[in-house]
């Protein structure tokens, strides 16, 4: 076969310039977050302080590294410490898994993970004249096509063919005159120039860089610098330089499609909070009650899990070594980001959890995308306990087909679809958001929304719970993550088990556990899509309700409960109006190993327990009003020992073994005496002989 002479000088040119490019090529790094024992030689040698400063921490983990370094016999750079004895740690020549392996059999260790890369959530669609920019050509229950003004269908109270809507503005009448919940947005950033966040905004941070300073981090974060207090988007766009083998970004993003900046922060933050009733663009779940907190944790081609964790503490309001104190701490965290792995007690996934844990510790509730797995399992950190996971679904109620599901989602909430499929069609049905018009770096102050291109995704479903959580804390400022997510279950509404599906596709199938083939749009079943549709006015009247109530729990005795009393305990339930009391239940939360259970009425208002032994055990009443809602109230309850009799004391002389004298005699023991004294008989004086 004969090649044009052209392309064989190229063939050569490539061949000769081999061994030059194999030079240039940047070396992978191996990039793992690592655990020290408490009792390890390193940390009982220098304390971290969670206050410390970025220096200070910089120099502990750093030492720490190089002893680690020292040990296993690999250079180690230290980067992010998560608290005082986790750190990110680095090193080149190897994978982060080999590194992660060699670094786990350090007797000082007690967890190392890879730090692996999140990506936000949004369903990736191809740029085709399919998804147009004109609104019309909507469906309607006979399967006809209408004209129709694109609007913010899922916002508004459900009707027609829409029936997933989440009927904001029910819930808007509900709240006070003012209130300022914070919703953490943890994303690629946010444009802050948007004219429809204006005045939405508080102070947040760009976490990018933070974990691992450097060539690398500074390729990702794409705004030239590394971790600071701009957590602005500078874009996220993709192109094949970034995959050149002299890129530093070469082996983050070799394995991503060419891309146009996403925007992706931007369209999130506008979901929840974007300026309402302001006469320009759209309404935000939030009608002036929420402020968004931008945490830039994704980049070019996503997000290290370090800087996510210490995001996610960051909005919180814990402490980070190395970053300053935050003064704006969120109740709500929303993340719209995840990749594969499982919530368990080891690698990454424990880092996760305990993070989730003290978030929730913290009085914030996290939500979560439940993924774009085309209904397979739902990944991390979305399957993890303590967070709402949410998936997606169609305007018409059934699962659209990018959403993950499975047990661990909570509830379903919109997520944006696109009904027809002729070639020039505008997508139908999107989530309007917030966003900019430039292709790579942005457009300043650009007033851009996404309008019928597609925007769809469980990341826009998410941001849409998060919203009402928001709500829910307006009306209920000590919300915590339970009370949410218990809220949302028991106010959403059922699913659909019909009006799915097309003349074309044919009725859709009911959801299965995920873990065989792919599912598109499916029926919802509470094992799979979460307890219901969420709905907004339900969640946010049932935290209204919740917020006014109060339980309180009588003891009687009030108080001096010595082991082996029986203590009786009355629940007494103040609700708000219209709501009566349908049940009590009682559960013994911590029985502190000297109380077993109830003896009586642990389904009545009045209950009775008996301790065996001195000490502390708590309780929980549980109280259900005639609407479902619950409403709990813990008592730890003190227990003295039982009193001990005392023996009588004797007086006497001394000798002997009976005891020495003195003392006092009881007055029981005295007329014990005399009564014996008096049946005896008299003794005759001859009786009476001297001892030998």
């Amino acid at each position: 076969m004969k090649f044009p002479r052209p392309l064989l000088i190229a063939l050569a040119a490539v061949v000769l310039a081999g061994p030059a490019l194999a030079q240039t090529q940047v070396e992978p790094e191996a990039r793992v977050i690592v655990r020290f024992k408490p009792q390890a030689d390193s940390v009982r040698a220098k304390a971290l302080a969670l206050r410390a400063t970025r220096l200070e921490a910089r120099e502990v983990a750093q030492t720490r590294a190089t002893a680690l370094g020292q040990r296993t016999g690999h250079a180690l750079q230290a980067g992010l410490s998560l608290d005082e004895r986790t750190h990110v740690v680095m090193s080149r020549g190897m994978s982060g898994a080999q590194l992660a392996k060699r670094l786990a059999a350090d007797p000082e260790v007690e967890l190392v993970a890879v730090d692996q890369r999140r990506k936000h959530m949004a369903a990736v669609y191809p740029n085709d004249p399919l998804f147009g920019v004109a609104t019309i050509n909507a469906e309607t229950t006979s399967g006809a096509v209408q004209n129709r003004v694109m609007d913010q269908w899922y916002l508004k109270k459900a009707a027609g063919v829409v029936t997933s809507s989440i009927n904001a503005p029910e819930a808007w009448g509900l709240l006070p005159a003012s209130a300022s919940i914070v919703v953490a947005v943890l994303d690629t950033g946010v444009r802050l120039d948007h004219p429809d966040l204006a005045g939405q905004l508080v102070s947040g941070y760009d976490m990018i860089g933070f974990g691992s300073p450097g060539a690398l981090s500074t390729a990702i974060a794409n705004d030239g610098g590394g971790h600071d207090a701009d957590p602005s988007d500078p874009g996220d766009w993709v192109n094949a330089a970034d995959k050149s083998v002299d890129s530093p970004l070469r082996s983050t993003c070799e394995d991503e499609p060419n891309s146009n900046s996403s925007w992706h922060g931007t369209r999130v933050a506008g979901l929840v909070a974007a300026n309402t009733n302001n006469g320009l663009g759209i309404a935000g779940v939030g009608w002036g009650r929420l402020k968004v907190m931008p945490i830039r944790v994704l980049g070019k081609c996503g997000g290290y899990d370090s800087d996510i964790m210490a995001g996610m503490r960051w909005a919180a309001g814990i402490a980070v070594p190395g970053l300053p104190t935050n003064p704006n701490q969120a109740k709500v965290l929303n993340l719209s980001l995840g990749g594969t792995g499982t919530c368990g007690t080891i690698d990454t996934g424990a880092l996760y959890r305990q993070t989730i844990t003290q978030v929730n510790a913290a009085g914030a509730v996290v939500v979560v995308a439940a993924g774009n797995s085309t209904g397979q399992a739902v990944g991390l950190p979305g399957n993890c306990p303590g967070v709402i996971t949410v998936t997606a679904l169609r305007q018409v109620g059934t699962k659209v087909g990018f959403a993950s599901i499975g047990s661990e989602v909570a509830i379903a909430a919109p997520g944006g679809n696109c009904v027809n499929i002729g070639a020039g069609q505008p997508c139908i049905y999107p989530m309007v958001s917030t966003t900019n018009r430039g292709t790579t770096s942005p457009i300043a102050a650009d007033d851009a929304y996404t309008g019928s291109n597609v925007s769809v995704g469980t990341s826009f479903s998410a941001p849409i719970v998060s919203g009402i959580v928001g709500l829910m804390a307006s009306v209920r400022p000590g919300l915590t993550s339970e009370e949410a997510t218990r809220i949302l279950k028991q106010t959403a509404r059922p699913f659909p088990t019909t009006g799915g599906g097309s003349i074309a596709d044919g009725n859709p199938a009911q959801c299965v556990t995920p873990g065989g083939a792919d599912q598109l749009e499916c029926y919802c079943t509470t094992s799979t899509c979460g307890a219901g549709m969420v709905d907004a006015f339900e969640a946010v009247k049932a935290a209204q309700a919740l917020g006014s109530a109060t339980v309180a729990i009588a003891q009687s005795p009030a108080s001096g409960l010595t082991a082996g009393q029986t203590l009786t305990l009355t629940a007494t339930a103040t609700l708000a109006s219209g709501r009566t009391v349908a049940s009590t239940a009682w559960v013994l939360t911590d029985g502190g190993g000297i109380a077993s259970g109830f003896a009586t009425g642990a389904n009545t208002a009045t209950a009775t327990i008996t301790p065996t032994a001195a000490g502390t055990f708590t309780v929980r009443v549980d109280v259900t009003d005639n609407l479902g809602l619950l409403y709990s109230q813990s008592a730890t309850i003190s227990v003295a020992a039982a009193p001990v009799a005392t023996p009588p004391a004797t007086s006497g002389g001394g000798g002997g073994g009976g005891g020495g004298g003195g003392g006092s005699v009881s007055a029981g023991w005295l007329l014990a005496l005399l009564l014996a004294a008096f049946s005896l008989k008299p003794l005759r004086p001859q009786a009476l002989r001297c001892r030998p």
